[in-house]
């Protein structure tokens, strides 16, 4: 009992007498980084087939799809732009919708960021990673769904340990790991070109040749396509550790997101020409494919190169979870336990543990296909909504310090692109889940009047927050001291 007593005075005195925040070590190079490390993950590698399936095996339709989802994450990237050096906070979606559109609406979509989407596309990565990782032991066989998913949770829990463990060591690994996927998507890109210059360019023939898919099938291939490019908006979620923000992050957004594009398109285009597309659809692993068919006994260096690629995007995303978490904790809307900062580390711990344990429930159905379309109905609304934010605050606060201004008719194309995006499936083709994604975000009724905004407490909640405080070391943020950085 003692040493409890002076773990807490310990706790307690670092709170309120050092700087317990969150540190400014995100620049430039560290912040670019870290959006390609977040981008270039697993779904390069596993969206191109799902891309082609939903276009009805049509090569031009597919490809179009690819550069339009590359045009508009670079026009969201814009408005994220303008938001994030304009209201430069960690929170990214949430609180922008806090601001431009209250507290409640900004609450529900929290719910369902935090407990669906960032959670379901760690888990995504790391089954993709699982994947590609036992492809070489598993040559003439799938890999026992068993394996995929122990290995799948063992990578969630070792980088678990170092987002919780150093700042810096997280950043390490994101800025080695972002150097060595460039390289894997450069042997791909310059593979297929070696390739069409061999005059292999008949799958690429008449590309537009074919079925056309519906209304619904084009936006399905969407979702597989725009999840490849998921993360463009997530260095919006860190801006309390981006070093001079008004210009750090529009030079990062502006410089990661085209040349994400050029590269998915060339990689794309590699696939296509080396592979039919009825090889691309019924393959597990289409850059494993690709391998086997272009440089042989060296394939076993594309599932290497891809399981490095998407090691180092779930520690990105793992490290944008937790922000998430400590922001909506810091504005009253999650518990006070996930605002806390390891007294020695200075790192959020409590939120990258509670963001670690989502993602490994979420690894269990691991069932790729139904969790990216669970994923890009929700994460889309929660763009489509930020954008009217934006509009929102540019006639309700003109007066608002802008560093960067978007076009405007931008954020009326990408809410009016989002809400396509949302709505058609569930009219066309309505699956249920897309019900219980709307039944979670509903749910937050039954949070938000009792625990938010009545702001109700329960002593032996207190009692649990302290008893974790204690066994966790960690302590509130100085508020002070983290004024003074903004």
């Amino acid at each position: 009992m003692a040493n409890k007593k002076q773990l807490f005075e310990k706790v307690k005195a670092t709170g309120t007498g050092a700087h317990i925040i969150l540190q400014k070590s995100i620049g430039y190079f560290s912040g670019l980084n870290l959006l390609l490390g977040i981008i270039v993950g697993s779904g390069i590698f596993i969206s191109p087939a799902g891309v082609l399936r939903y276009s009805r095996l049509n090569v031009g339709v597919a490809l179009s799809i690819w550069a339009a989802s590359g045009v508009m994450s670079m026009l969201g990237a814009l408005c994220y732009t303008e938001l994030g050096t304009a209201l430069p906070s960690s929170g990214g979606d949430y609180y922008y919708v806090k601001r431009g559109l209250g507290p409640f609406p900004a609450f529900l979509l929290l719910l369902v960021d935090i407990i669906l989407c960032m959670p379901v596309a760690t888990s995504i990565k790391a089954i993709t990673f699982a994947e590609y990782a036992t492809k070489p032991f598993y040559t003439d066989c799938p890999t026992p769904e068993m394996v995929k998913k122990v290995i799948a949770m063992a990578v969630v829990i070792i980088l678990t340990a170092v987002n919780g463990v150093t700042i810096k060591g997280a950043l390490w690994v994101q800025k080695i790991f972002t150097i060595l996927k460039m390289q894997c998507l450069v042997l791909i890109a310059i593979g297929g070109l070696v390739e069409m210059a061999k005059g292999n360019t008949k799958n690429l023939e008449n590309a537009f040749d074919g079925e056309v898919p519906t209304v619904a099938q084009i936006c399905l291939a969407f979702y597989q396509g725009l999840f490849a490019y998921g993360g463009w908006n997530g260095l919006n979620k860190a801006e309390e550790e981006v070093k001079n923000t008004s210009k750090n992050v529009p030079r990062c957004i502006i410089t990661a997101v085209p040349l994400v594009i050029v590269f998915y398109l060339l990689v794309n285009i590699s696939y296509m020409a080396v592979l039919t597309p009825k090889e691309m659809v019924s393959s597990a692993a289409v850059a494993v494919t690709w391998a086997n068919k272009t440089i042989g006994p060296f394939s076993w260096i594309i599932p290497l190169s891809v399981a490095i690629s998407t090691f180092g995007s779930i520690n990105g995303s793992m490290f944008l979870q937790a922000r998430l978490n400590y922001a909506a904790s810091k504005e009253g809307h999650l518990p006070a336990i996930l605002s806390m900062l390891h007294i020695n580390y200075l790192t959020p711990a409590p939120a990258i543990i509670f963001s670690s344990i989502l993602s490994i429930i979420f690894i269990i159905p691991s069932n790729l296909s139904l969790l990216m379309i669970y994923s890009g109905f929700a994460s889309w609304l929660m763009v489509g909504l930020t954008c009217i934010s934006l509009i929102v605050l540019r006639f309700r606060e003109p007066n608002l310090h802008r560093p960067y201004k978007v076009f405007l008719p931008f954020a009326f194309v990408m809410a009016a692109a989002s809400f396509f995006l949302v709505l058609s499936p569930i009219i066309q083709e309505p699956e249920v889940e897309y019900i219980y994604g709307v039944l979670l975000m509903l749910s937050g009724f039954i949070f938000y009047i009792p625990f938010v905004h009545f702001k109700l407490k329960f002593r032996i909640f207190d009692r649990i927050t302290s008893y974790i405080q204690l066994l966790m070391e960690v302590s509130p943020p100085d508020s002070t001291s983290e004024s003074k950085t903004h």
